[in-house]
């Protein structure tokens, strides 16, 4: 199953939370009614005069049954859309619900700083920006949590135990589960599946308030119905919980299976899940039951009934990655040695996995001069859409390390982090940077001038295709600028990209990305609804895509038609009227306004433009840089991660995976773009 077929399939399962949900308030509203109805004849049956008869019970009352419809549906829907509401700022929300801390980016804690580096390296290798990152400092327990709309709002958190208690390999397995989570997109569905249980579990709350209300002589009925409210709302729970269940175990499967795809290192997960079994997941915040299915382990603890459990047996999620399991639980061990396993000695990072290293990486700094253009097959990409593999993690263990502290420090530093992107867009020109350096000394803070200058000698130096990984990385700290930093930072990103009387595709790219991932702080919330389930209505769109595309390659007049044509043939029958346009009919501003409508469209219509686009890039068998940069910037608008460009090892398959007997193929170094 690939990305957009999880994204596909993550939207049939809102379909499948929509009927559950039904059915949960079909029955309340029937519960509410027996009850209301029972109150009512008790309360008329005790006005009634001694000696009469007394009165019929009338099973069917249908201005009752709308009354209760009504008042159930008001409550349910009010309070879900309460809730959805509050959590539309995305992954943040329900770290801090759950009372969790937000870490610095430029934290100097050893824990948190370890608990950093891990997570980095997976965005990078995923394709997605940082994101942000809690921990729960009151829980003892060995709990995380991945949580968000879109991997631009996502947020990590890990209670205490889960930072303290894991050596580095046991983290990395349990972080490759929470982005396993953030690349099938369970975080939307585990976001509405909160809003809607709190819409069920608020009439437990008015039954509180009705039990302290006063009534006259009379017994008060309202009291009663606060008493059964009370008790249906625990009928809500019930239901809560068992839509939690039936819509996250198997889910679970899946993210662990992913996270030992993604790390190659079974033992990391295994000895995180025994840690577990020997200490406990145990939650502690009043608002865990909300969360309880977003959890890495089980943090409600044991549950009266299997049905409503929402994570398999620890048991059989270790046997599922590690056979060999003794089925002995153990308690935490000092973590010891950084990078030690949860068996067997500590070993380097860079010697975790057992496949070969990335070919031309030992001895050649990422992010220095000494990269050439990256170029890679055609066939090392298509698989890795939204999967990345263990190559693409130690790829990215590799380039974070080796960007210069200065560099890592200013991307972990709110205003430095400014500093960092302004560097990035000065012009090689001495006689032009100079005066972008001076403009920005009058457009920035104090002494952000100075330090973009300083910056720039470090930047120049990193190769291009280093870029947007590092862009992704300050991400987290330019979330932390205040709301009047932000918009100064804004003013002058947008004066230093038209400085030079153009935008140049970099530029373009970097815009969308500030653009895509910063909304909120933009005042700008990314749109939620899919609008377009066909493609015909996108079809102009596509053409204008498609022809940028082909044309951002520097190709002859035949190469760029050659190319669209590769791309427009796989729409299928919609290829006939797709139009190749001149590079003035396809500039940056037409791009810009095509993908913010592609953006609206369903997953399998963004997976047909995404294969589309690969074929155009990849008509001649690689894709070069300036073409990776504007596919990257396609995919990020329309929430595709796209791993690094990496190519593919002699003997080994697509899938990251060694091949049986494969032979020795024509294959680009990812670093240095030469054939070997």
């Amino acid at each position: 199953m690939d990305f957009f077929e999880h994204q596909d399939k993550a939207r049939k399962n809102t379909k499948v939370l929509v009927a559950y949900f039904a059915i949960a308030v079909a029955c309340i509203i029937a519960s509410v009614y027996i009850a209301s109805l029972l109150i009512l004849y008790g309360a008329s049956a005790q006005r009634q005069q001694p000696g009469t008869p007394p009165p019929e019970l009338a099973l069917w009352d249908p201005w009752l049954f709308l009354y209760v419809v009504l008042g159930t549906l008001g409550v349910v829907l009010i309070g879900s859309l309460y809730k959805t509401a509050a959590l539309a700022k995305g992954g943040s929300a329900v770290a801090e619900s759950l009372g969790g801390r937000l870490i610095s980016p430029n934290t100097t804690h050893p824990d948190e700083r370890r608990l950093r580096n891990v997570i980095e390296e997976m965005a990078i290798a995923a394709g997605v920006p940082v994101p942000r990152i809690y921990v729960l400092d009151d829980e003892a327990g060995i709990n995380a949590f991945a949580a968000g709309h879109t991997a631009g709002d996502a947020a990590i958190g890990v209670t205490r135990g889960c930072m303290t208690l894991l050596n580095r390999d046991e983290l990395q397995g349990v972080m490759g589960h929470e982005f396993s989570h953030i690349l099938n997109g369970d975080m939307r569905l585990n976001l509405r599946l909160m809003g809607m249980i709190f819409g069920i579990l608020c009439l437990a709350v008015i039954g509180r308030v009705l039990i302290y209300t006063r009534g006259g002589r009379d017994r008060n009925p309202l009291m009663l119905l606060g008493l059964a409210l009370i008790v249906i709302g625990a009928i809500g729970v019930f239901f809560g919980r068992l839509i939690q269940a039936a819509l996250s175990r198997q889910r679970e499967f899946l993210a662990d299976a992913s996270a030992v795809q993604f790390t190659r290192n079974p033992a990391g997960l295994s000895g995180a899940l025994q840690k577990i079994g020997g200490i406990g997941s145990q939650v502690e915040s009043a608002h865990a039951g909300e969360a309880s299915h977003m959890f890495f382990g089980n943090g409600m603890g044991k549950p009266f009934l299997g049905a409503m459990a929402t994570h398999p047996p620890l048991a059989t999620r270790i046997r599922a990655i590690d056979p060999g399991w003794d089925g002995e639980f153990r308690a935490a061990a000092p973590k010891g040695v950084e990078g030690g396993t949860s068996r067997g000695p500590a070993r380097p990072a860079s010697s975790r996995s057992t496949s070969p290293r990335i070919p031309g990486m030992s001895g050649m700094p990422i992010g220095g001069a000494g990269f050439a253009t990256n170029t890679v097959l055609m066939g090392a990409l298509r698989p890795n859409l939204g999967q990345p593999t263990p190559r693409h993690l130690r790829y990215a263990e590799e380039m974070r390390s080796s960007f210069p502290e200065s560099v890592q420090s200013a991307a972990h530093d709110p205003l430095h982090a400014t500093a960092l992107v302004f560097a990035m867009l000065l012009s090689k020109d001495d006689a032009l940077r100079a005066k972008e350096l001076g403009e920005l000394a009058m457009r920035a803070p104090l002494g952000i001038g100075e330090r973009t200058a300083a910056l720039w000698q470090e930047v120049s130096s990193i190769a291009s295709r280093a870029r947007l990984p590092l862009v992704n990385l300050a991400l987290p700290a330019l979330r932390q600028l205040r709301p009047d930093e932000f918009a100064q930072f804004s003013h002058a990103l947008q004066w230093l990209m038209e400085s030079d009387d153009r935008i140049e595709l970099f530029e373009f790219v970097l815009q969308k990305i500030v653009r895509s991932h910063l909304a909120s702080q933009l005042g700008d919330a990314r749109p939620a609804a899919i609008h377009y389930d066909t493609l015909s209505p996108l079809l102009g769109d596509c053409s204008v895509v498609l022809s940028a595309l082909a044309n951002v390659g520097g190709r002859n007049a035949g190469d760029i038609a050659k190319a669209f044509r590769s791309g427009a043939s796989h729409l299928g029958s919609k290829a006939e009227a797709l139009q190749l346009m001149s590079r003035a009919e396809c500039g940056l501003a037409e791009l810009d306004t095509a993908l913010d409508r592609l953006e609206l469209a369903a997953p399998r219509i963004k997976k047909t433009v995404i294969e589309a686009c690969v074929h155009v890039v990849g008509a001649d068998g690689v894709i070069r840089e300036r073409e990776a940069e504007l596919l990257r910037a396609i995919a990020e608008t329309l929430d595709c991660p796209i791993p690094p460009f990496v190519g593919m090892e002699e003997g080994e398959g697509q899938n990251g995976r060694p091949e049986e007997g494969a032979r020795n193929q024509t294959a680009v170094t990812p670093l240095t773009g030469r054939q070997r």
